[in-house]
């Protein structure tokens, strides 16, 4: 029981250090769509589309990033005239 609580009590302390300590970094929306666009992009690798379920993955992401207003209308348009 004893080594729980200083687990817990050590846990504590490092996250308390963490929270105060870490420097604060700016949350712009261009920072954040530009952040996504990163992640999404790697996200899909390997989806070809070569199935139906393939492809319906493909669509639910892009449709959610176009709701998200991440990609641009100009994309949006190109992966709506695409998927026809």
């Amino acid at each position: 029981m004893q080594r729980i609580k200083l687990a817990f009590v050590v846990v504590c302390a490092l996250s308390a250090a963490a929270c105060t300590t870490s420097q604060r970094v700016s949350a712009t929306k261009s920072s954040l769509s530009t952040t996504t666009r990163a992640i999404v992009g790697t996200s899909l690798i390997g989806a070809k589309g070569a199935t139906k379920k393939d492809q319906d993955a493909i669509d639910d992401t892009a449709a959610g990033l176009c709701a998200a207003s991440v990609w641009t209308p100009t994309e949006c348009r190109a992966h709506g005239a695409a998927e026809r």
